[in-house]
């Protein structure tokens, strides 16, 4: 009614609404935000490694197990096995969007509102795809961004593991790849070194 009087501001009021929800909103949005951006940068990543395999199915590459040649295997098939990771990694973020895209709004502090609200509605304007069916589950949620933080945490440390290899790869000891000189530095005491200068 107010909307009718006044406009879109009649819906800018603080009634039927809580810091409670509106943080625990906040933090929904954010991260369905952030994980749609992870996915796509997981993607092109994916995207590459499956571009440097295709280049080197033919070229053969010593496998490694502690350190030692192991068993000889293609470049394409060590890089591939980062795609999987990945591939891993994508599908744990993918399924947490079901958990993260769940509207808290209209759940009030904690017992919900006695105002005669429509959740569905102001969840699908923000782009939700559900509601909490229990408010006080509603305001309380934070699982959802433990298991994000635990999906960080094993894609970083498959892109650690890439980026240990690199370096590994540049070292004068292996020597199978060179690194260009814009992301390489130097030494002012020992010129003969040229060093990682992201990597270490």
């Amino acid at each position: 009614m107010l909307i009718d009087e006044i406009g879109p501001l009649g819906g800018k009021l603080h009634t039927a609404r809580s810091r409670n929800d509106q943080v625990a909103t906040d933090m929904h949005l954010y991260l369905n935000k952030q994980v749609e951006h992870i996915i796509e940068l997981i993607s092109s990543f994916q995207t590459v490694l499956v571009e440097k395999a295709e280049q080197h199915v033919e070229t053969i590459f010593p496998g490694y197990t502690h350190l030692q040649r192991a068993q000889p295997i293609s470049f394409a098939h060590h890089m591939l096995a980062y795609f999987w990771m990945l591939e891993r990694d994508k599908a744990r973020f993918q399924d947490s969007l079901k958990r993260i895209n769940v509207s808290p709004l209209g759940c009030g502090a904690l017992a919900g509102t006695t105002f005669p609200i429509d959740r569905e509605y102001t969840a699908e304007q923000l782009g939700f795809d559900h509601i909490y069916e229990n408010s006080l589950d509603g305001v309380s949620d934070r699982d959802f961004i433990l298991e994000f933080l635990s999906n960080s945490s094993l894609v970083m440390m498959h892109l650690s593991r890439f980026c240990e290899e690199i370096i590994l790869w540049c070292s004068q000891e292996f020597k199978f790849i060179e690194l260009d000189d814009t992301y390489a530095t130097g030494s002012s005491m020992m010129p003969q070194k040229k060093k990682n200068g992201y990597g270490n």
